[in-house]
């Protein structure tokens, strides 16, 4: 089975990215690279690095969004961790293989033009995890 290579980022569920923005960048110090709209998963996401760790708050535009649905059963924090592969539709496969429970059982859009699939907590101890695959220009 291949190995994750980085943590790509580590996801954050708020209410508003306008008012959770002071804290990372100013009181936190870290370096805000943006915000980016992803329409088919309703969400605004805002991008801030700390080194080499990326942080990526993500705020419902629709109250159906799963990350609305998210903020309504467990509040502002800690959504997912997402893990960089080489190979996304391979490790998918390895994945469903081995018996993981996969949200995503084909690689979607994300952010920054990466494909993304989510991994089914249930199968993950309880962590919501996202596998990426980088746009081959990143």
């Amino acid at each position: 089975m291949q190995p994750i290579r980085a943590i790509n980022h580590i996801g954050i569920a708020v209410r508003s990215i306008d008012q959770q923005r002071p804290l990372y960048e100013e009181t936190l110090g870290a370096e805000f690279e943006g915000i980016e709209e992803v329409p088919d998963r309703k969400v605004r996401v805002a991008f801030f690095r700390v080194q080499g760790v990326r942080l990526e708050l993500l705020e419902p535009t629709d109250p159906t969004s799963s990350v609305a649905t998210f903020l309504d059963k467990r509040g502002e924090g800690l959504h997912h961790l997402a893990f960089t592969v080489a190979d996304i539709r391979e490790r998918i496969a390895e994945l469903k293989t081995a018996g993981l429970r996969l949200i995503d059982e084909v690689p979607r859009r994300g952010a920054h033009q990466m494909q993304i699939a989510f991994l089914h907590p249930k199968s993950t101890h309880g962590v919501l995890m996202e596998l990426c695959e980088p746009a081959a220009h990143a």
